[in-house]
Parts: C-alpha cells; sequence; structure tokens
C-alpha cells in the first residue's frame, strides 16, 4: 500500500510540474521524456545450454524552465525503474531504481554567471537486495534518501550546458529503517548503513558542492543527458568527494521505437561495500548500466 501510495503521490507531483506554467506564459519551456523498453531470451531444445528471461525498464524525465529578465527557475523530475524475470531463484530482481528531484533558481549577476540556489532530493521505489540473496533487503525507499540544500553561483555559457558551484550547503542523509542501521559486520561490529550508525536515522553533513548538467542532441535523434554531482564534507575527510554521475542517452529509431541506454557511477566514503557472502570490504566504486529497446515519447513545449 505504501508503494502504491509512492506512486500516485509521485504521479501527482509530474502531472502537476507538467500543468506548471501557463500556455500564453513564453518564459517557460517544457520537456517530457516517457520510455519503456525491454528485452527477452528464449532457449528451446538449446544445446549450449541457457536460461528464459525477460527484462523490462521504465523511464520518465520531465523538465521544466522558466527564464525571464533576470530571473530563471529550473526543475528536472526523473523516475526510472527495471526488473529482470528468470528461472533460477530469486526469479524477480530489481535492475534499476531511480528517484530524482532537483530544482535550482537564481537570479543574474554578470555575463554567463548567476546567483543561484539548489534543492535536491534521490531516493528509490523499492527494497533492493545483494543478488541472489533476496531473504534481507539492503535498501529501500528513504533508506537511502538524499537531500541537498546549496547556495552559489550558476555558469551558463550556453544553453544545453550549466554549472553550479557552492562553496557552502548542507546535505542530510535519511535511513528510515533500524535494521540497517544496527546492521553488524561479519565481525559483529556496528557498521550502520549509508554512513546513519545505531538509533540514528540522519547523517547531516556540510560541505562544498559542484553540480554540472550537459543535454543535447549530440546527433540527429541522439539526445544525451549527462549530470555529475560533486560533494566534500568538511567535517569528515574531506578529500573523499561524494560522487554521482548518472548518464542517459536516447535514441529514436522513429516517433514511437527507440533505443535506451543508462549509466550511473558512484563513489560515496559513506557506503560499505558487501560482497555476497556478507562480508564488509569498505567503500567502493559502484557502477551500474542499462540499455534497452522499446517504446519512446517526448514531447516539448516552448
Amino acid at each position: 500500500m505504501r508503494k502504491i501510495s509512492l506512486i500516485l503521490c509521485l504521479s501527482f507531483c509530474a502531472f502537476q510540474l507538467m500543468a506548471f506554467n501557463s500556455g500564453t506564459d513564453t518564459a517557460w519551456k517544457s520537456k517530457y521524456e516517457a520510455s519503456l523498453g525491454f528485452s527477452q531470451t528464449s532457449f528451446t531444445n538449446w544445446s549450449a545450454g541457457g536460461e528464459n528471461a525477460l527484462a523490462l525498464n521504465g523511464m520518465l524525465n520531465i523538465y521544466k524552465m522558466y527564464a525571464k529578465d533576470n530571473v530563471f527557475w529550473t526543475n528536472y523530475l526523473g523516475l526510472a525503474y527495471g526488473v529482470n524475470f528468470q528461472q533460477t531463484d530469486p526469479k524477480k530482481r530489481k535492475t534499476n531504481d531511480k528517484i530524482n528531484f532537483l530544482s535550482k533558481a537564481g537570479f543574474r549577476a554578470w555575463k554567463n554567471w548567476d546567483y543561484a540556489g539548489l534543492f535536491e532530493f534521490k531516493s528509490q521505489f523499492d527494497q533492493g537486495f545483494n543478488y541472489p540473496n533476496d531473504s534481507i533487503y539492503i535498501s529501500k525507499f528513504m533508506a537511502p534518501g538524499y537531500f541537498q540544500l546549496s547556495l552559489g553561483m550558476n555558469y551558463k555559457p550556453v544553453e544545453y550546458f550549466a554549472v553550479f558551484i557552492s562553496p557552502i550547503g548542507a546535505r542530510l542523509t535519511v535511513v528510515n529503517d533500524s535494521k540497517l542501521t544496527n546492521s553488524l559486520d561479519e565481525k559483529g561490529n556496528l557498521i550502520g548503513a549509508f554512513g546513519v550508525i545505531g538509533d540514528n536515522t540522519t547523517l547531516w553533513q556540510i560541505g562544498g558542492s559542484v553540480n554540472v548538467v550537459f543535454k543535447k542532441d549530440i546527433m540527429k535523434n541522439v539526445n544525451l543527458l549527462s549530470k555529475l554531482d560533486l560533494f566534500s564534507d568538511f567535517g569528515r575527510n574531506p578529500q573523499n568527494i561524494i560522487v554521482g554521475w548518472e548518464n542517459n542517452i536516447l535514441m529514436k529509431v522513429n516517433k514511437y521505437l527507440s533505443l535506451a541506454f543508462t549509466s550511473m557511477l558512484i563513489y560515496d566514503d559513506n557506503i560499505n561495500y558487501t560482497d555476497k557472502e556478507g562480508n564488509t570490504k569498505g567503500p567502493k566504486t559502484q557502477f551500474r548500466e542499462t540499455f534497452a529497446i522499446g517504446f519512446a515519447y517526448s514531447l516539448e513545449h516552448k
């Protein structure tokens, strides 16, 4: 029921963003991208061996941009979910799960620079597991959930590229599950989850950040969204930069058929890596990529 309520709530927010601007207000620009991709593998009397599998991946991106006189306001909502069905246990495995909302606003300082503030929220819809073990979840909605609020300068020399530089800001990590925050390593030591330990549910960090966004048609019918987030915690190991680098490539074959490639690279000193035997190895660079063919639709309003 909670998942259904969450989906309905986010869908409502999505429609609110869609309806954010008046049709007569030319200061607003909007873009909507949606895709549903799938892949399927089937074997019949295949002597080399193999396993039947079906994968589904859905994605929705909504962009709302306002610019008038010396004021701008940019909003982005990105939702994604993917699942794989196969014969061996666990038969259902999550392959992609993303909730990302970003809002950035400011006013002109000089030339290509603006005074700006940024707010960002990240989390996921569903429980995550360290497959093939699906008996104990290691993440879920708001475990973790990330909030960032920063003040700084926004540099935008061209329409498709922007860099936000913040000398000071706050980052809040929420792990709303005591089972995760009280987790132990193989030696019985309390290690928590995502930097939140024991009976705590939050981790506050004060630091500087850099957020880079590139979105452009790099060739005909091929659009690239590249989003890089960097954060340095001034209070604890500021040299260990928290990195999040997301890339989405949407290649349109025709109006409704597309190829989609997504990748995500993460490094966070607060996230410990646990192998399939349950041994904690400390922080490591994380990487995920997804490639799918399917249906896509995009709409742009200016």
